[in-house]
This record gives structure tokens, C-alpha cells and sequence, in this order.
């Protein structure tokens, strides 16, 4: 257990687990969703989450069922899009005809999630909250700085589920696999790299991912560069690096791939090299090697526990280079700055090659 076990509930057949969020944020809640499933064997277990969800439609080991979050407030925000009361209103009443008996917030410190939660009249609510927020059954302080597949783990143990796994886990199939080998095409090594990442401020300077990628493709490995339709510029820009470091192209499939296909292409590369985002997240539950470059806040929340497949490069920066405001309470504690400025541009281009070449040595094949 990752904290003393709560006392576990009798004749639960339904489970909802509220978690909005990207893949990367659906991928930390996996583990306690997998413990669930296996402390209470005759539950359904349904995910309410945002779109990205449907990337686990099917797979062992996921949740039962998906449902998508309307938009709401604090809950599911995607960008440009605004809130309808009556269809929030609606939803919650939908899913309260579902009949659940416990409801799972993993969604963040509670002011919008726990009364969302509390709204889908489970006889049990657990989760986690800050001091301002609505009291669940049974619920954790939300301390921001905790690791969050431990932090969702802990939830799951206040219902007396202990883990199964500690890290998240997405099973792929063998044709998702072997598309994403014929995507790749034939090489002695195989590397992904996505160069962006949602907050700006984790980016590391996409010519750095380009000098790595450059020197890579020089000792025989297949570069393929990643990213959503926001991302391609980026991607280009990667592209346009590597060939001006005398490298060959690399594979350009950003805005290319439909996201379906994210899991076996991550899944048929040696390694995959990105800033802490989604697809990175992604590569290292369907198995594959990582090569990271992480923010020091990020890593405690957000990094592999592992070091034998996965290494990461962390930038110390504490305090925005701009304004000099303390980084280390953006988002919780204090207002974050408007600087959107990489805080990662200390790291070097020689550590993230070396950890490169370390895996692909030790894991490629």
C-alpha cells in the first residue's frame, strides 16, 4: 500500500473515476483505476474523462467504459471552448441515473471536482481536497508536490485497494505494432522525438532536440519527429535543424498521424526523446525507452520511477529568468507569471545525447 488501507466497501458493482485532462494526465490515474478494477472484481468501472480517453477504448486493463465530460468548469476546460449549465446539468443527472456506488475524484485539489463528483450522488465519494474545498467521504489533503500515480494510488487505498502496478501500463496489439513499424520503415534504430509540450515553459529548444536527432541519424538511426496540428511549425523547425547539423530527414509525422495510432508507433521505436508530455508519458506505458528533459517540479510529479529504461535531464531553474518570481509555487501556492520562456534551456545538448545512446545501447531491438 502506498499509505495505510482504508476499510474497503461492501457489494459495489459500480465505479466512476472522474479524471479530465490530456494523456499524460489520464495515464497517472491508470494504476489506481487498475487497482480498483482488482479490489472490487465484480464492479464496472467507468472512466469519466476527457476525449484522449478513447485511447484505452478496448485495451485490457483500461476501464470498463468511457464516457466524455461535458465541458464544465475546473473539470473539462478545452481551449476556446465555453461551458453550457444545462448540458453540465444534464450530464450530471444522466450519470446519477447510472447508479453508482462509489465515485472516485482524481481529477486535482477539489474546488471544482469535488462538488462535480458529490453531484453524481455515489454512497460513496472519495478523493482529494484542499482546504477550501467541498469534503468528500473520504478524502486525502491534496499536496501539490506528491508523485501523481502515488497520489491516485493513495485515493484508491482510502477504499482499501492496494496497487497493482506502480506505473501506468497500455497494452498494444500486434497490428497496432507492426503499422507502427511499417509507419517507421526498416532501420537498425528507431527513434520518436516530440519537441513540444502544452506549457511552453517545458520546452526545450527545439534546436537541441535537432543537434541530438542530428548525431543520431549520422550513427544510422531512423528519426521521426511527432505532434498535433498546433505543433507542426515545431516540427518543421526540428526537421529544418537537422538537416542544416548535415543529417538526413527525418520523418515528419506531425499533423499526420491520426492520435489512434500514437500507441503502436511509440510502441515499434528503441527510444523516444521528449520534454515531459503526453506522448512521452505514452511511449513509456506502451513500453518503450525514454529519454527526457524535464523541469525539477515536474520530475516529482510527473517522472518514470525507473532509471534502467528511462532518464531524464532536469533543469533547476527555481525562479522565472524574466520576472525573478518563484517557480516552484506557480499554480498552487501563488499566481503563475505571464512568461512563457523555456525554464529548461540548462540542460545541455550532450547530457540528453548521452542518455540517448546509453538506451538504445542497452534497450534497441
Amino acid at each position: 500500500m502506498v499509505a495505510p488501507p482504508g476499510e474497503r466497501l461492501a457489494d459495489v458493482r459500480r465505479i466512476a473515476v472522474l479524471r479530465g485532462g490530456g494523456i499524460g494526465d489520464l495515464l497517472f490515474a491508470l494504476p489506481a483505476i487498475t487497482a480498483l478494477a482488482a479490489a472490487y472484481p465484480d464492479a464496472e468501472v467507468t472512466l469519466l474523462g476527457a476525449p484522449a480517453a478513447r485511447l484505452l477504448d478496448g485495451r485490457a486493463g483500461a476501464p470498463h467504459r468511457i464516457v466524455e465530460l461535458p465541458v464544465a468548469p475546473g473539470v473539462h476546460e478545452p481551449r476556446g471552448a465555453e461551458s453550457d449549465p444545462a448540458a453540465v446539468e444534464r450530464f450530471l443527472a444522466e450519470q446519477r441515473a447510472e447508479g453508482y456506488d462509489l465515485v472516485a475524484q482524481m481529477h486535482g485539489g477539489g474546488r471544482f471536482s469535488n462538488p462535480f463528483a458529490a453531484a453524481l450522488g455515489a454512497r460513496c465519494t472519495i478523493g482529494t481536497r484542499t482546504d477550501d474545498a467541498l469534503a468528500l467521504d473520504r478524502s486525502l489533503p491534496y499536496v501539490y508536490f506528491q508523485h501523481e500515480v502515488m497520489r491516485w494510488l493513495e485515493v484508491a487505498g482510502l477504499v482499501g485497494a492496494p496497487p497493482v502496478d506502480l506505473e501506468p501500463r497500455v497494452l498494444v496489439t500486434p497490428e497496432e505494432l507492426e503499422h507502427g513499424r511499417e509507419r517507421l520503415g526498416a532501420a537498425p534504430r528507431t527513434v520518436v522525438v516530440h519537441p513540444g509540450a502544452t506549457d511552453p515553459r517545458r520546452r526545450w529548444p527545439v534546436e537541441r532536440f535537432a543537434a541530438v536527432a542530428a548525431e543520431l541519424t549520422r550513427a544510422g538511426a531512423r528519426v521521426a519527429v511527432i505532434g498535433d496540428d498546433s505543433e507542426r511549425a515545431l516540427a518543421d523547425a526540428f526537421a529544418a535543424g537537422v538537416l542544416a547539423a548535415g543529417a538526413a530527414e527525418p520523418l515528419n509525422l506531425a499533423g499526420e498521424l491520426p492520435f489512434g495510432e500514437l500507441p503502436g508507433l511509440l510502441a515499434a521505436a528503441d527510444l523516444c526523446i521528449a520534454n515531459d508530455s503526453g506522448p512521452r508519458h505514452l511511449a513509456q506505458a506502451v513500453g518503450t525507452a525514454t529519454a527526457s528533459v524535464f523541469w525539477c517540479g515536474n520530475l516529482l510529479n510527473a517522472g518514470p520511477l525507473g532509471r534502467g529504461r528511462h532518464r531524464a535531464q532536469l533543469s533547476w531553474t527555481t525562479h522565472c529568468p524574466v520576472c525573478g518570481r518563484n517557480s516552484t509555487q506557480v499554480g498552487w501556492t501563488a499566481p503563475r507569471c505571464e512568461h512563457d520562456l523555456s525554464f529548461v534551456t540548462d540542460v545541455g545538448v550532450e547530457a540528453v545525447l548521452a542518455d540517448a545512446r546509453a538506451l538504445l545501447e542497452a534497450h534497441a531491438g
